[in-house]
């Protein structure tokens, strides 16, 4: 049995256990079986890894930037990124990939007006670094908002957010947890 999963803490808003396993029903795949493995601090990965029929996992909060650590092998986008949402094992080999990416630039190509030439990015985990890939090799200028302040020039905080920069960035991407299942009125200030 090939056994998936994903890591992440906490799962509470996370469907994949429920749609893998539809998926695997309905595609008729009998050998393979999508778990949640919700630790409590990516430290507990080891753990997770001593099974030996584990094949795969996907990485969510807060642990897409950590779990690099533990990888014997990224892809292009994970060293660019420095965010990994999916790992392949194969032969205890650990190697890192960045599916964020594709989602993300196929929703944002289908959705992109001319208008859209400015962006800010709520947030600054792992899902935000993708986002900020895609921007680049869209030649989209962006900026990064958070709620601590940062030295670095590219990211401001909620509080120095104006009217007059929301019209110059009009587009606004949240990549934060704000508004995930369960608790979906939640949003940013």
């Amino acid at each position: 049995m090939r056994k998936f999963g994903l890591i992440g803490y906490p799962l509470g808003h996370s469907f994949s256990a429920k749609y893998f396993a539809e998926k695997f029903l309905a595609e008729n795949i009998s050998d393979c079986l999508y778990s949640n493995y919700e630790i409590a601090s990516v430290g507990d990965l080891p753990g997770v890894l001593t099974d030996p029929d584990l094949a795969g996992l996907n990485v969510t909060i807060p642990y897409k930037q950590t779990v690099l650590r533990f990888l014997d092998e990224k892809d292009v986008v994970v060293e660019e990124t420095g965010a990994c949402n999916c790992i392949r094992i194969c032969k205890g080999s650990l190697k890192g990939f960045n599916t964020d990416v594709i989602g993300f630039e196929k929703s944002l190509t289908e959705k992109l007006t001319v208008t859209d030439n400015r962006a800010l990015i709520l947030g600054t985990g792992g899902s935000s670094k993708a986002v900020a890939w895609v921007l680049r090799k869209k030649n989209i200028p962006y900026l990064f908002v958070s709620r601590t302040a940062s030295a670095e020039a590219s990211h401001i905080t909620y509080e120095q957010l104006t009217r007059d920069l929301l019209r110059e960035y009009p587009l606004i991407i949240n990549t934060t947890p704000l508004g995930t299942f369960p608790a979906i009125q939640e949003s940013a200030p």
